[in-house]
């Protein structure tokens, strides 16, 4: 083996060793490859005018239209997190599906299924739902098997079902990779791969993987009726007003499907959407948390003139500075105007509500922190990435999966058995950061679909979140629950959801299409 493949290597293992030792990701990334730049230049084996162009990746990643989406769904997530939309959403689905055996379990699932659509977080949402629904459950004699299980696997959709931060930055770095794939192989079109795409493609098998979920529940009150109790009147008979389902379960619902169908119409750009997700959320909690009457009008004037300005934007060219336009597009314009007026002064209300309850400050701050986490690994991995190709190692990695046996079929096994295996130890980001863009463009001249091969390993994260020992959603899971829950009966839980995992990205690498179809129509 060559010299600068050994130093490829030993800088791969030193890394994933530092990882698992607990230091921080981003500098580990950087650090890790500033010193074995430094080893190899001293002794002649390494250029370090690989190391200038870093400059320009960071000057690149700041001016990326689609990473800007990135903060604004951050904000909308932790937003309506704090807002105790949660709370609401299992409260009104646990009461309309009271009377089923097994209901609080489906409510579970489809309340995951919605905050999965709206924060995209999975910690959040595992930590969310374990507080809130888990001591339920198990007081209505749940088996803790299958009452664990149901909520991280619930938890973990966030990873599927968009508008999601991992298909975000997997869109990314596919795209990049297509074009570098496009490059190795002598120039010829480069298949670009929007976030719009990924949001299509995730969108059929999660629905899949959702109702796959409820299916088993089913089952399990089926065949194992002491694991799922009987029905029981609930402790608060009072019917539901149509008021409670429209603001609990309609509002978050109406959001998510503005912001899915503006991006999948075609009517906004992903980075347009989630500003239109980041103001829904802001006025959706400023509405649940306001005692006013007055701010609540305010607030619903505001939601009212949002929905007006996206009907009316979506049918009317309202592009100011043109040398014409008809009467009725400046009566559009200003009718334009003033909705927009008043969702600023919407914005502003719900902003003082927020801040009034303490609650602005910790969702900017949470918003902020999270933000600065990705991009600072951004950081850390693009250098890394230089230092590794630097050495040859995405060479080398083309040849290892080239050679493969059982072709594209062995060489997109092996790199799917490796992604699950490093989803134990490493985050979501640092796989997408540093992993794909080293293993993606290689499959993707084997031929492999990169919107495909996206969502395959979106849904092969989203397993490792799940499996025992290391998933980090069984570690969410288990700092939120009860004491006296044990963490064998965690495991076990999560054991059925996994196989159900499985079985979806077996269908989803058997028949393409289902990753394919929906992002082939949405393009037309």
């Amino acid at each position: 083996m060559e010299i600068e493949a050994l130093f490829a290597l030993g800088m791969f293992l030193t890394a994933i060793v530092a990882l698992l030792a607990g230091y921080p990701v981003a500098f580990t990334l950087g650090g890790v490859a500033l010193l074995f730049a430094l080893i190899g230049a001293a002794t002649g084996h390494f250029n370090l005018l690989f190391i200038r162009v870093l400059p320009d990746r960071i000057l690149g990643a700041m001016e990326n239209s689609v990473l800007v989406a990135v903060p604004l769904f951050v904000i909308m997530g932790v937003i309506l997190e704090r807002s105790r939309v949660a709370e609401d959403l299992l409260h009104i689905a646990s009461r309309l599906l009271a009377r089923v055996r097994g209901g609080l379990g489906y409510a579970v699932i489809l309340v995951g299924a919605l905050l999965a659509a709206s924060t995209g977080i999975v910690g959040a949402t595992v930590i969310t739902m374990t507080l809130i629904a888990l001591p339920t459950m198990l007081r209505q004699g749940y088996s803790p098997r299958l009452a664990t299980g149901t909520i991280a696997a619930s938890g973990t959709l966030g990873q599927i079902i968009p508008p999601s931060i991992v298909l975000i930055l997997l869109a990314d770095a596919i795209s990049n990779a297509s074009s570098v794939a496009s490059g190795r192989a002598g120039g010829g079109e480069s298949g670009v791969v929007s976030v719009g795409d990924l949001f299509a493609g995730a969108l059929i098998p999660g629905l899949i993987l959702v109702g796959i979920y409820l299916l088993y529940v089913a089952a399990v009150a089926m065949f194992r009726p002491g694991a799922v109790p009987k029905p029981e009147p609930v402790e608060d008979d009072t019917p539901l007003t149509l008021r409670e389902i429209a603001f609990g379960l309609g509002a978050p619902l109406a959001l998510i499907l503005a912001v899915l169908g503006s991006i999948l119409g075609g009517v906004a750009s992903p980075t347009q959407a989630a500003a239109i997700g980041a103001l829904g959320a802001m006025l959706l909690a400023g509405l649940r948390l306001s005692d006013s009457g007055w701010t609540r009008a305010a607030i619903l004037a505001g939601l009212g003139a949002a929905v007006a300005l996206l009907i009316l934007s979506a049918n009317v060219d309202m592009r100011l500075g043109r040398d014409t336009s008809t009467g009725i597009q400046q009566s559009a314009i200003l009718i334009g105007g003033v909705l927009s007026v008043t969702v600023l002064v919407a914005a502003l209300v719900s902003l003082l509500v927020l801040k009034r309850v303490g609650q602005f400050h910790a969702a900017m701050s949470s918003g902020v922190q999270i933000t600065s986490m990705v991009f600072t690994i951004l950081i850390g991995a693009a250098l890394f990435s230089l230092v590794f190709r630097g050495y040859g190692g995405d060479h080398m990695v083309e040849r290892l999966l080239t050679a493969m046996p059982g072709g594209v079929t062995g060489a997109l096994f092996i790199t799917m058995l490796v992604m699950f295996l490093l989803g134990f130890f490493l985050d979501f980001i640092e796989i997408v950061f540093v992993i794909v863009p080293l293993v993606a463009p290689p499959l993707i001249m084997l031929g492999v679909d990169p919107i495909w091969l996206a969502i395959l390993m979106a849904l092969n994260l989203q397993t490792s979140f799940l499996t025992p020992p290391f998933g980090f959603a069984l570690f969410y899971l288990r700092g939120s629950a009860p004491d006296g829950l044990r963490t064998i009966d965690i495991w076990k839980g999560a054991v059925p959801f996994i196989g159900l995992q499985i079985l979806v990205i077996a269908l989803v690498a058997a028949v393409p299409a289902v990753a394919t179809w929906l992002p082939e129509v949405a393009g037309r």
